[in-house]
């Protein structure tokens, strides 16, 4: 494991310092963990994007389906007569 400095503010070292305290783990754990956290929600994020890029992308070629046969083929879901997925 590398080690990093870093400056942070006084604010920040105190609340640092109290949740580390309450869960009982040492401050580099805890900044870790919300390192951790910010970092997979950065990751999430372009995820979204790239996704939705691509949903810009399929509008634009026409590949969509009409809302109303979406709400219909839901509607028709675990009856005996469930119909097919719109656009198969």
């Amino acid at each position: 494991m590398g080690v990093t400095s870093v400056r942070i503010h006084d604010d920040l070292k105190k609340r640092l310092e109290k949740v580390s305290k309450k869960l009982r783990h040492s401050k580099g754990w805890v900044m870790n963990e919300a390192l951790r956290e910010y970092l997979d929600h950065q990751d999430l994020e372009e995820r979204r994007w790239e996704e939705t890029l691509e949903a810009l992308e399929d509008i634009e070629a026409g590949r969509v389906v009409d809302g109303k046969k979406v709400m219909t083929w839901l509607k028709s879901w675990g009856k005996e007569d469930e119909s097919p997925p719109p656009g198969k």
